[in-house]
Parts: structure tokens; C-alpha cells; sequence
């Protein structure tokens, strides 16, 4: 199986922790040259540190604001003017505050449609012409579940995720003759501070301790657990990889079997 990415570009979206981390240090180990996109100049620092370079590569970082689409805008346009050669985007931003859509304020789509959607579409319209000249080119979206089954209390997410997902499937039609594939990973409940966001929530709402939550949400689950940042990253990885280029256009759920859908 070809997992080699020896020479190959990757920018990876939130990756200061969590899923976005984890993606970023499978792709390094599978020989990508890693380039770490976040707000926290100090906290891309010490991320860059953590990947491997046993193979020579070179990791950078770029400093961007995702509440700012002009800022992600001019960060993504002077870093390509160093380093045009982008072969791998991974688009990962963490969700809005929780709650029922039918409370959203219209500000929380726009903001969040902003953050997301829009960041994405400046992201790949920057680097796909790229991709289209190496022939090679990969985009993978870390979104969530809720794509295939909506998540009780999470209204501005599941929309704007399913948003995100439509959009995804677009460009996988429209990339393909290229050789760029666009997918989806679908994270289920994942050990991050999204995770401790949404315990917290919940357990304030039901007013059970967040152990109590905690235990619940788990025994829903068919392998009893939540997920590992580094299980998801791995689906992630593999989706960047040459082995993987006949998949395109898929949400993947990384989810323990808990999606109840097809």
C-alpha cells in the first residue's frame, strides 16, 4: 500500500491540538512536509516541534485568524508566494457554541458560515491551481456526524457541517479529471476540549454530574469508548495518501459504529 507523501506539501487548518494536531503529525511521519495553520503564533511553535522530520522535512507554520476572512485571505496568499507548491489541504475548525437552532441568532449562522464555509472556499480556490499542475492534489474536511445524523443541541453546527459537506461533494465532481479528491471525515465523540465543551453542556442542561454524562454518551456507543484525536488523524492521513485516490466525494464517520445511517 503507497502511504508515501515523501515530497508532497500538506497545510493542515487548527492544528495547534486536538484532531487537527493528530492530522498533522500522521502526515509528517508519512513523509509530508507539514505546514500548521492557527491564531497562536507561540502555540504553532511548540506544535511545529512535535512532528518528525526523520525524512528531512521541512514544517512551517502560518499565523491566520479564522473569525477574519480577509486575514485568512492575505496569510494564505503571502505564504504561497514563499512556498507555492501545496499539494494536501486539511480544513478543521472547531464549532460554534452549543444549543437548538431554533434559539440561533442570525449572527451565529453568519459568523459560523463565515469561519467555516467561507474559510475553506478561500483556502481551496488558493491552493487548487497547485494541485491541478502537479496533477496530485488532496482535500479533506474534519466536519462531524451530524452530516449523516443530526446531534440533539447542536443547531448552528449541523447546519453549517452539512453545508460544508455539500460543498465538499461539489468540488470532488468538479476536481476529479485533476486528480484531486475532496472527502469528509466525521468525527463521533473524540477525546478534545470540543468533547469537555459538550459534557459540560450537557451536564449543566441535565444536571447529572459530567461523569454521570460521560458514562452515558459511552455506553452509546458500539465499541464503548470515545475516540483517540490520533484515530481520527489516521483516517484523515490515509484519505491524503496515493493509496487513497480513487476515494472521493465520501463523508468517512470516524464515529466507534455510533451513526446510525448507511
Amino acid at each position: 500500500m503507497n502511504l508515501d507523501l515523501t515530497g508532497k506539501t500538506a497545510i493542515v487548518c487548527g492544528s495547534t491540538q486536538g484532531i487537527g494536531l493528530a492530522s498533522a503529525v500522521e502526515l509528517a511521519l508519512m513523509g509530508a512536509n507539514v505546514t500548521l495553520m492557527a491564531r497562536n503564533e507561540e502555540s504553532l511553535r511548540q506544535a511545529v516541534e512535535t512532528l518528525d522530520t526523520s525524512l528531512n522535512q521541512l514544517h512551517r507554520y502560518i499565523v491566520a485568524d479564522f473569525s477574519d476572512n480577509e486575514n485568512v485571505k492575505h496569510a494564505i496568499d503571502d505564504y504561497l508566494r514563499l512556498c507555492p507548491d501545496v499539494h494536501i489541504l486539511v480544513n478543521n475548525t472547531g464549532g460554534p457554541a452549543g444549543g437548538p437552532v431554533i434559539e440561533a441568532e442570525t449572527e451565529q449562522f453568519i459568523k459560523t458560515f463565515q469561519m467555516h464555509l467561507v474559510n475553506y472556499q478561500i483556502l481551496a480556490q488558493a491552493v487548487v491551481p497547485a494541485m491541478k499542475k502537479a496533477g496530485f492534489g488532496r482535500i479533506v474536511n474534519i466536519i462531524s456526524t451530524s452530516v449523516k445524523q443530526p446531534i440533539v443541541g447542536l443547531g448552528v453546527s449541523n447546519t453549517i457541517r452539512g453545508a460544508v459537506a455539500s460543498w465538499s461533494k461539489t468540488l470532488s465532481l468538479e476536481l476529479g479529471p485533476f486528480g484531486i479528491t475532496s472527502n469528509n471525515v466525521l468525527p463521533g465523540f473524540t477525546k478534545t476540549s470540543r468533547l469537555n465543551a459538550v459534557l459540560d453542556m450537557r451536564s449543566q442542561t441535565q444536571g447529572k454530574s459530567v461523569q454521570e454524562v460521560s458514562d452515558q454518551m459511552e455506553a452509546t456507543i458500539p465499541i464503548r469508548r470515545f475516540s483517540e484525536a490520533e484515530e481520527v488523524g489516521a483516517a484523515v492521513a490515509f484519505l491524503c495518501s496515493p493509496a487513497a485516490g480513487s476515494i472521493s466525494g465520501v463523508n468517512l464517520p470516524v464515529d466507534g459504529g455510533k451513526t446510525e445511517s448507511m
